[in-house]
């Protein structure tokens, strides 16, 4: 990584302790450092992404680090908004009331964080606008309706695995996490999966939770209905046995792909951008399934910035895999890296960077 203005930069702040306040401050200071991209007109609505993770995650982003990226936005005379959309699958997140109700519980109400959390493709996760973006593979998604409509945003990740992509940051957290409910299923789309019945033991988790009702039990086994799958990925979650099967090689290739489609699609629309990832109790899943007890992937590293969230992600994934605790980073390092050759050729962000330590 040379020093050539041309570079993308990323800034890193090392964090590498669990206490809250040294994270806070940590996050404060590199702040400071990328404060001029914080140039908002005042009066200026500004939405922000998290992700809360579901019920059971403990290792979201901490709600005392969003009050601290509030209150910068704040004093620069703009009004924040966080923001999330529904998901697919089955949990807390499905509809804005279960969604909201779990967002005060978590602490991110507006008492907590200094701004109001909306869920914002409405009650059930149809409301939205359509927007054209006629890639290789999808050409029109379905988003929240500001999108378009607002000059800035910014987004906070928090870099996880991916039980399809191997690793989830900013790119994920835009392409699934900005998109209404039917665009995040375009995206899982090509995931097919397959019950191996010689490891099926017919206990029914996956029937249960299938939030299509695309399973059942057949001659005593679990069978997967393709033309009704989604493609969520909920069975393969619930599965104590590794009896769902995906063709990984082929299909994995395909979501990354429409995944960089979407998010390049959602950022365009946008004029200001600004991107922080906390790579911080990385955990091996995302926060949509860790739990409590979700093995720890990578040590903690810091928190990273960019306004290209290509660079971002490719510098965050380069030394989460530095400081990996097991080999989940390397054995599933060709499906992100596709994603991250992908995004960049059709023009998401770049690859060429310079990460600027101001530890």
């Amino acid at each position: 990584m040379g020093h050539k203005d041309s570079k993308s930069q990323v800034y890193f702040m090392k964090v590498n302790s669990p206490e809250l306040g040294v994270r806070v401050e940590s996050l404060k200071k590199l702040l400071q450092a990328t404060e001029n991209h914080f140039n908002f007109s005042r009066q200026e609505i500004v939405p922000v992404k998290i992700t809360i993770g579901d019920s059971a995650c403990v290792y979201n982003i901490h709600p005392e680090l969003v009050k601290v990226v509030v209150s910068l936005i704040k004093e620069k005379g703009a009004k924040p908004f966080l923001f999330d959309t529904s998901v697919i699958y089955h949990g807390e997140r499905q509809n804005a009331v279960d969604h909201l109700n779990l967002a005060q519980s978590k602490g991110f109400g507006h008492n907590r964080v200094g701004a109001p959390f909306v869920i914002a493709d409405g009650l059930l996760g149809q409301d939205g606008r359509e927007i054209t973006i006629d890639a290789a593979q999808i050409k029109k998604i379905k988003t929240p309706s500001f999108v378009g409509m607002l000059d800035s945003l910014v987004v906070l990740s928090h870099a996880t695995g991916h039980i399809v992509s191997g690793f989830a940051a900013a790119l994920k957290n835009v392409a699934m996490g900005m998109s209404c409910r039917s665009s995040k299923q375009v995206q899982h789309s090509s995931l097919k999966p397959s019950v191996m019945e010689k490891k099926c033991t017919a206990c029914g988790l996956c029937i249960a939770n299938c939030p299509v009702k695309a399973i059942a039990f057949k001659n005593n086994k679990a069978n997967i209905d393709r033309s009704l799958c989604i493609g969520c990925g909920e069975c393969l979650c619930f599965c104590k046995f590794d009896a769902i099967f995906i063709n990984w090689e082929e299909e994995a290739d395909i979501f990354v792909e429409r995944m960089a489609e979407v998010a390049g699609g959602i950022l365009a629309q946008f004029k200001n951008k600004f991107f922080i990832t906390f790579a911080l109790d990385v955990t091996k899943e995302c926060d949509c399934i860790s739990g409590k007890n979700e093995l720890i992937a990578s040590r903690d590293i810091g928190i990273l910035a960019s306004t290209d969230p290509l660079a971002l992600d490719k510098a965050t994934a380069f030394l989460v895999k530095e400081f990996a605790t097991g080999d989940h980073w390397k054995r599933n390092e060709k499906v992100y890296e596709h994603m991250f050759t992908y995004a960049a050729s059709i023009g998401v962000g770049s690859l060429d960077y310079q990460v600027r330590d101001i530890s």
